[in-house]
C-alpha cells in the first residue's frame, strides 16, 4: 500500500482542461496522499517541446503519469507517448474530441484515456484572437466543463487512477466524455438545469468544427474573421446557460459538491449548510 503517489503532470500545449486538472486534484492544497511536478510545453506541440518535456517528467521518476494536449495523433504528443511507453510507467492520456480516433490504438499500447468532446478549439486567427479574446474564451470554457459535470468525470477517473496506485491495483480510465457521460456526472435534481446543461455541452462540442472552418478551410479574410467570432459567441452562450443552470440548482439548495479529504477521499454533500461525509 503506498501512502504517498508521486504523480508527473505533462502539459503539451493547452485545452481548457489543462489549465485546471492538478488544481481540481487537489482544490484547497491539502492532500496528504500526492505529490506532484508539473512539467509543460507552453503553448506549442513540436515534437521537439513535446520529446523534452516528456524526458523532463521522468527525472521525477513518478508512479503515475498524465499527458493533457489537444489532438493527441499529431506528431508532437505521439513522440511524447513513445517516451512515456519506456519508461513502463502508467500513464494516462487525457485530450479533447479528435482524440478519440486512436482509442483503440491507446488501449491496445496500454494507456488510460479520458476524451472531453465539449472542450473545443477556439478560433486561433491573428485578426481576432489577442490575449484578452484567448484569456475570455479559455474562462468560458472552464465553466461549460466546470457546470455541464465534464470536469467531475475527469476528476473522479484520475481519482481512481491515483487509488489504484496506493491500492497496488492499477485502473487507468478508458473514458469518452459525451454529453450524458458529463450531465449524468452532475446530478443535477432540477430538469430545466438539466436541459441547459445539456444544450451548453451541446454547443461547445460543436464550437470546434466552427473555429476549424475558420482557421483552415476559409482562405478569404473578410470570410473567417466573422466564423471564428462567431465560435466564441457560441462558447460565450454555452457558458451563459451554465450559469443559469447552476443558479437553478443554488435556489433549490441542491447544488453537488465532492471536496477531497486529506487522504484523497471523494466527500459529498447537496445542501449548502450540512456536513460532508
Amino acid at each position: 500500500m503506498v501512502e504517498k503517489v508521486r504523480i508527473g503532470l505533462v502539459k503539451l500545449g493547452n485545452i481548457g482542461t489543462s489549465t485546471m486538472l492538478d488544481l481540481m486534484l487537489d482544490e484547497r492544497a491539502e492532500r496528504e496522499d500526492i505529490d506532484f511536478r508539473v512539467v509543460a510545453s507552453g503553448p506549442k506541440i513540436t515534437e521537439e517541446d513535446c520529446e523534452g518535456v516528456s524526458e523532463k517528467i521522468l527525472d521525477f521518476n513518478p508512479e503515475l503519469i498524465i499527458a493533457i494536449s489537444p489532438n493527441p495523433s499529431l506528431p508532437g504528443p505521439s513522440k511524447a507517448r513513445e517516451i512515456l511507453k519506456k519508461s513502463g510507467k502508467p500513464c494516462v492520456i487525457i485530450g479533447d474530441a479528435p482524440g478519440a480516433k486512436i482509442a483503440g490504438e491507446l488501449e491496445k499500447a496500454g494507456f488510460g484515456f479520458i476524451f472531453v468532446e465539449a472542450d473545443s478549439m477556439l478560433g486561433a486567427r491573428r485578426e481576432f484572437l489577442d490575449p484578452i479574446e484567448m484569456s475570455l474564451f479559455n474562462a468560458d470554457v472552464i465553466k461549460v466543463l466546470s457546470v455541464t459535470g465534464a470536469f467531475r468525470v475527469i476528476f473522479e477517473e484520475t481519482d481512481k487512477a491515483i487509488e489504484g496506485t496506493k491500492s497496488g491495483k492499477p485502473y487507468l480510465p478508458k473514458v469518452i466524455v459525451n454529453r450524458d457521460k458529463a450531465v449524468g456526472a452532475a446530478k443535477f435534481e432540477n430538469p430545466y438545469a438539466r436541459a441547459k446543461a445539456m444544450a451548453a455541452f451541446e454547443i461547445a462540442k460543436k464550437v470546434s468544427g466552427v473555429s476549424a472552418e475558420g482557421c483552415f478551410k476559409v482562405k478569404e479574410r473578410e470570410k473567417y474573421i466573422p466564423i471564428v467570432a462567431a465560435a466564441h459567441e457560441m462558447m460565450s452562450a454555452a457558458a451563459k446557460l451554465c450559469d443559469e443552470a447552476r443558479e437553478i440548482e443554488k435556489s433549490g439548495d441542491s447544488v453537488l459538491r465532492r471536496p477531497h479529504g486529506r487522504m484523497g477521499e471523494l466527500l459529498s454533500k447537496k445542501k449548502l449548510m450540512e456536513i460532508e461525509k
